[in-house]
């Protein structure tokens, strides 16, 4: 098998985009799987969101935009962020609340934004990002840009009203959002089947007239193609797409996450399925991987993290008179 079989997709790739895809999910999964060892460790205040086994998501997505989009995010957006081109020892610094961090240590690990990669931030408040998107989107369109921007929500998130607000704005005035939903079956610890009637997601898309797709979550190149067609039609000004994936976290929804909701079985399912580790096979049965090269690859994420472990440990933490500075925007747009 050569090519771009079993690759579903002539826009992908596979010697390219898939190797590119592989390389940036080893190193988001190497950052989050160490996350709770550092809230553990105290050097994070308060807890943390990882995102491990739900790295296909927001790759997919990320390789689909340009390089003048914006993503809003939300608790659980540290890959967003490093998936769209955040550098990982910045990001982490940040998480640790240290002064060289994208905010100076004061937003944290839910509130990281960066302005030059149009991330609008992650945020603590559930579907808060939704309308932060949306925002964005009609700021382009009046703008004459062609920009787009991608909302990233959980399933939790689907219950909140600004999603139906923002859809129904969104479709009436065709603005050039895609709203992202990582429908990982489980808010906190709630289980979706117990909290909505409609296990659908794309249903509530379709209800305001927003074209929505189901994807599998834990497919790289399903998201990417999803993601690629509905970043195109936005920017061609046909208005917003929903994308419901359906993926998984191995870990807890924050780092102290006692996890006595769901059974370990299900959780070894959802890993048998690994998007890591499905891409990794496809790449090596087309030939534009080995897997000598693979582990080369598993080294530099390692080494990677390690580097940026290293940055934000030697950190200093803000200094006490920066919390009364950039509380305030005193300048315009500079993207």
């Amino acid at each position: 098998m050569s090519g771009t079989a079993d690759f579903g997709t002539a826009g992908f790739d596979p010697a390219e985009d898939g190797l590119r895809a592989l390389r940036t999910m080893l190193l988001i999964r190497e950052f989050e799987r160490r996350l709770p060892g550092y809230a553990e460790k105290k050097l994070i205040r308060g807890s943390t969101h990882p995102s491990v086994g739900m790295e296909a998501v927001a790759v997919g997505v990320s390789m689909a935009l340009g390089p003048l989009d914006s993503i809003a995010s939300n608790h659980r957006g540290h890959a967003h962020c490093l998936a769209r081109g955040a550098d990982p020892a910045r990001t982490l610094a940040e998480i640790l609340g240290r002064a060289d961090g994208y905010c100076g240590g004061k937003g944290g690990s839910m509130h990281i934004a960066v302005r030059e990669l149009g991330i609008l931030g992650t945020n603590g408040i559930v579907g808060a990002g939704i309308g932060l998107a949306t925002g964005a989107a009609l700021a382009a369109r009046l703008a004459g840009s062609d920009e787009v921007a991608v909302a990233y929500f959980g399933d939790g998130a689907s219950n909140q009203g600004v999603l139906a607000e923002s859809l129904n704005l969104a479709a009436v005035w065709a603005l050039p959002t895609v709203f992202v939903c990582e429908n990982n079956h489980y808010a906190q610890s709630a289980a979706i089947e117990r909290m909505v009637a409609q296990l659908r997601i794309s249903e509530r898309g379709t209800a305001y007239g927003v074209p929505s797709v189901d994807v599998d979550g834990m497919d790289l190149v399903a998201v990417h193609e999803a993601a690629t067609s509905a970043v195109r039609r936005a920017r061609a000004g046909g208005g917003p797409t929903l994308i419901v994936a359906d993926t998984y976290r191995y870990l807890g929804h924050m780092a102290d996450d006692t996890q006595i909701y769901r059974e370990p079985a299900e959780v070894d399912t959802w890993r048998e399925r690994d998007p890591i580790a499905a891409l990794a096979r496809r790449l090596i049965a087309a030939r534009h991987l080995t897997g000598d090269a693979l582990g080369r690859l598993e080294r530099d994420a390692l080494h990677a993290v390690d580097a940026a472990e290293a940055f934000a440990l030697a950190s200093p933490h803000p200094a006490a008179e920066s919390a009364f500075r950039d509380v305030y925007a005193t300048e315009g747009r500079t993207r």
